[in-house]
């Protein structure tokens, strides 16, 4: 089988993640195509071509009237990752943005040279229990360093005793997006707040006052997101009014439910001409819930957006922060070889700080003006 496309290789990832993690369990049956189809947001047509190389691969075997099941003895056999490399890396995905996971690994694999490097890719799916597993599973199979993306980052994270037995072995952690302020790994992480500032001054000059924002809490990425936002509201002399910003958690931003929510938020602040989302999966269910209520964007709302991982931000006109997931995969991997070469496991000298990538697109309008 040819290469997959971008769409049908981050499910085989998933589901690679999700066989070696079901591989030692009594459970051996995958989810359904409808189940992976609507739990990834693709078409069940997508998850037929990953599910396909799979077979090829001999993971996976289909039983008529059954369901599709996990070849184990193949899989016992088999590591995810692929190759024999000498250095042996692992990659810990929180997985739910496909895109930015998509430009990340094209990043990352552009600096780890293939015949030398094995990488290993864990999902998470953002869950504390996801991760422990992923962590106890590996810290006794001799990694050389880790890439990660942390688990609800701004709350209180159990699993710190799996990253001191992992800094007690000497093995290189270096975090992206979401780091852990309790560890003092390094971290390749955008500018927030100096994004926060270049989006709020376009509306702010526009005209608006009235700015409503939707964040996520167990974020620690989107809690820096929204100090930027207090903070540029307070330097452009704007009012940070508490009613006007929404709070939910990680798992709703990819729950279509969630729009209901949006929709009542918005009625709540009718005064409401603006809105920041903290991140493209936020956008889009902003965008659907706008639509349901016969609303348009820049008409009737303003729309800035973070961290916008889709490829299509000039067609759809937002203006907003582009996401640098191809960039940040190169930083953390250059990063993490020097540190396994150098034999340095901690400390900020590896840190790196991104500045925003921001694309102004026709989503602002002057208030008072349509």
């Amino acid at each position: 089988m040819g290469a997959l496309d971008k769409k049908s290789e981050q499910i085989y990832i998933w589901m690679r993640s999700y066989i070696d993690e079901n591989k030692f369990a009594d459970n051996s049956k995958l989810p359904s195509e409808n189940v992976i189809s609507h739990r990834l947001k693709v078409s069940r047509e997508t998850v037929r071509t990953a599910l396909a190389r799979l077979a090829e691969e001999g993971l996976i075997r289909k039983v008529k009237g059954s369901g599709t099941y996990i070849n184990k003895e193949v899989a016992l056999t088999k590591e995810l990752g692929g190759n024999s490399g000498t250095i042996k890396l692992g990659l810990v995905l929180q997985g739910q943005d496909t895109n930015a996971n998509s430009a990340l690994l094209e990043g990352i694999r552009s600096v780890l040279p293939t015949d030398e490097v094995e990488l290993r890719i864990f999902l998470t799916d953002n869950k504390f229990s996801n991760e422990r597993r992923c962590l106890l599973t590996v810290v006794h199979q001799g990694f050389q360093g880790f890439i990660v993306d942390g688990v609800k980052a701004s709350l209180l994270n159990p699993n710190l005793d799996c990253y001191k037995q992992i800094y007690q072995k000497n093995i290189p952690v270096i975090f992206y997006n979401n780091y852990y302020k309790d560890l003092d790994y390094p971290r390749v992480i955008s500018n927030d707040k100096q994004c926060a500032d270049r989006l709020l001054g376009l509306l702010i000059k526009a005209g608006h006052k009235h700015i409503a924002g939707i964040f996520i809490y167990d974020n620690y990425q989107s809690i820096e997101k929204f100090q930027g936002m207090a903070t540029a509201l307070k330097r452009y002399e704007a009012e940070l009014q508490d009613d006007y910003i929404k709070w939910c958690i990680s798992n709703e931003a990819h729950d279509e439910r969630f729009i209901h929510s949006i929709e009542r938020f918005l009625k709540g602040i009718p005064k409401c001409t603006a809105i920041v989302c903290c991140n493209y999966m936020i956008y889009r269910l902003v965008r659907q819930a706008l639509k349901i209520q016969g609303k348009k964007i820049p008409e009737d709302y303003s729309v800035v957006c973070f961290d916008y991982s889709g490829e299509d931000w000039e067609q759809e006109g937002i203006t907003c922060s582009i996401h640098q997931g191809y960039q940040i995969g190169k930083e953390v991997a250059s990063r993490l070889l020097k540190m396994i070469e150098r034999k340095a496991c901690k400390g900020q000298d590896y840190s790196c700080i991104m500045p925003p990538k921001i694309y102004i697109g026709n989503s602002i309008r002057q208030v008072g003006k349509r």
